[in-house]
């Protein structure tokens, strides 16, 4: 093996390590999730760059499917939408792209979960002061030291690493294993009824 792949293995395999000891906070995530969608509610996500494609991705695992047949639930990704970003980002400001959606998405008692490995991206920061002035619930993944946008969301993942790459394997990680946390829930709540 390569010395890169060796260091980025090592590397990968403690920050994995780090993040599986989230357990709790991903079960309290799972569990407001899975709340939100049984009482017929939403869950939006959002990011930039790599990070919107994590939002999109835990999106997608809502309205088709994690692992098991079941039926769909209500997920947007705020990041997949070119009309309204780009009218938003001409109109208003590339800092409201995201604050603005959840205005227009948002209802009390839905779930914003967002993504940046920084933690100093503004439109995040915005989108979760609006999420908490329209009462939804709020989830962050978040990476190096939380940057600008800790200490907003209700529930936050904090991956203290400083290389991008690690970050994003822990925040999949992380929303993975809500995925199917979530899905088990809604799977045995769809057998009670």
């Amino acid at each position: 093996m390569s010395s890169i792949v060796r260091r980025n293995l090592s590397d990968a395999i403690a920050v994995l390590e780090k993040a599986a000891q989230m357990e709790s906070r991903m079960q309290e995530a799972a569990n407001t999730i899975a709340e939100a969608l049984l009482l017929g509610q939403k869950l939006l996500t959002c990011g930039n760059g790599g990070s919107a494609a994590d939002a999109s991705h835990m999106s997608t695992e809502f309205v088709s499917r994690f692992n098991r047949e079941r039926r769909p639930y209500p997920a947007i990704s705020l990041a997949a939408h070119g009309g309204d970003l780009t009218a938003i980002g001409n109109d208003y400001s590339f800092e409201d792209l995201f604050a603005r959606q959840v205005q227009a998405f948002g209802k009390p008692g839905d779930v914003l979960a967002v993504f940046t490995t920084s933690g100093q991206s503004e439109n995040i920061r915005r989108a979760l002061l609006e999420a908490k002035s329209n009462e939804l619930n709020s989830i962050a993944f978040l990476g190096r030291d939380g940057g600008k946008c800790r200490g907003i969301a209700d529930i936050e993942f904090l991956i203290t690493s400083d290389v991008t790459a690690r970050i994003q394997e822990a925040h999949k990680f992380l929303l993975h294993t809500i995925c199917e946390m979530v899905e088990e829930r809604l799977l045995k709540s769809a057998i009670a009824l």
